[in-house]
């Protein structure tokens, strides 16, 4: 089949929409290779049904475990354990809307793809051929090398956290929350560490702080029309009525969440203020966000559907099941609900949540003289691996085929993501063409 006829077939199937009726998702994904990857991660499963990505055969004999589905550079950061109720921040997984029962080497393979995206994200940021938050033209850029030395060390760093939970299953059990002030990470640890609700930037620069509007009234939501949109009175008590039960405390106020993410921009997605009803403004700390989410089909399962029965729960059940399994201490507002027809995820947002955008990693002295792109890397690697090996607590099987098969398939996956990396780059291009015409 024609690359374009197959492009269009799965973006339609994806997105209810083909490439032609120019939606925002469709245009965001265009504006690079990168997050065109983020929003087609079910063409990246497409693919690998085609043959068009073969991944090592070794590696397909990995038992089946708690994989994220959507594993790449960005959905990688900082948060704090049980959502909004626990001070601990971590470095972590941090979107599981695509996780499922899966192959290990699907996120292994998704990941190390991300890392030569990022690379040439970097690149065209630097250029100024792609936009970014800040000039960055004075900056040094990653190597396509330096991509490839990132990548050996993430699968090293894997490895090696594998053969350490086999030695010892309590492993399972760690959690990333240190970072010397020579690592590329350590900003981003005080930063978040701040925005935690004991932090010294909590009341300015938590991810509630600034969502909300403290009034003689009480609390609300902050007006800001890119973001948020009003309900109507009606919108607003149906909500209420239908998603009060799930969360732990007086409902504020509701908004409608505009434009997030890249994946699920199109998705349906309301934010609840939750927290004590009489002084809320005095116990800002015990407030929080609540999420609720429209869920749809982790996107392996588009392509391979009978790969478990675990996987034949409904989409928000399934995502559930696969965070509560991979994280060491889940959101403890964490839920799943059918309402109009579909499925909604019901999950607390984190208030020191620091995300990782591309030209963090691969712009920078430190980025690129002081091996900041594989020192992040490497940080993904153990968490990731840690994910996955908490998905069965019964045994260490899954740890052990890793430490017997990984090492030799190690250099053919890092050549197969390199090559599949330039595909993406020539999709980008073509859904450009699309939009263009």
């Amino acid at each position: 089949m024609d690359r374009s006829v197959f492009l269009r077939q799965c973006l339609q199937q994806t997105d209810n929409a083909l490439p032609s009726e120019g939606i925002d998702k469709h245009k965001k994904m265009a504006t690079s290779p990168f997050v065109f990857f983020r929003g087609s991660a079910p063409l990246f499963y497409a693919d690998i049904q085609a043959g068009t990505l073969t991944l090592p055969a070794p590696l397909n004999t990995l038992p089946l475990t708690t994989i994220m589905g959507d594993c790449h550079a960005a959905n990688f950061g900082f948060l704090t354990e049980e959502g909004a109720h626990g001070d601990t921040v971590i470095f972590s997984p941090n979107d599981f809307d695509d996780a499922c029962l899966g192959h290990a080497s699907w996120d292994l393979a998704r990941f190390i793809t991300s890392l030569f995206l990022t690379q040439h994200h970097c690149q065209g940021v630097k250029a100024a051929e792609i936009g970014a938050e800040k000039d960055y033209s004075s900056k040094p850029v990653v190597s396509s090398a330096a991509a490839t030395a990132a990548a050996s060390a993430f699968l090293t760093r894997y490895l090696e956290t594998c053969q350490q939970c086999l030695a010892s299953p309590q492993t399972r059990y760690q959690a990333l929350t240190e970072f010397d002030e020579q690592h590329l990470l350590h900003k981003h640890l005080v930063k978040a560490q701040s925005r935690a609700a004991n932090g010294a930037t909590f009341y300015s620069k938590s991810a509630l702080a600034k969502a909300v509007d403290l009034t003689d009234e009480g609390i609300c939501f902050a007006h800001l029309p890119e973001k948020f949109e009003r309900l109507t009175d009606d919108e607003y008590q149906a909500i209420h009525t239908k998603f009060r039960p799930y969360v732990d405390d007086h409902i504020h106020d509701i908004v409608a969440r505009l434009n997030a993410g890249t994946g699920s921009v199109n998705m349906g997605r309301y934010y609840l203020l939750v927290g004590p009803q009489e002084a809320a403004q005095s116990h800002l700390s015990l407030c929080h966000i609540v999420e609720v989410k429209q869920q749809r089909h982790a996107a392996p399962l588009a392509y391979f559907p009978k790969l478990s029965p675990i996987n034949q729960l409904n989409a928000a059940h399934l995502t559930v099941n696969c965070q509560r399994r991979m994280q060491r201490s889940p959101d403890l507002v964490l839920d799943e609900v059918e309402w109009r027809g579909q499925h909604w995820l019901v999950r607390s947002r984190h208030h020191a949540k620091v995300g990782i955008k591309p030209e963090h990693i691969g712009l920078g002295k430190k980025a690129v003289h002081k091996h900041g792109f594989s020192q992040y890397a490497q940080a993904c690697g153990q968490s990731l691996a840690l994910a996955h090996c908490r998905g069965d607590r019964r045994s260490t099987l899954f740890e052990q085929a890793v430490v017997e098969v990984l090492p030799s398939a190690q250099g053919e996956l890092i050549d197969v993501c390199q090559r599949y990396a330039q595909q993406v780059q020539a999709d980008t291009k073509a859904l450009e063409t699309m939009l263009a015409g």
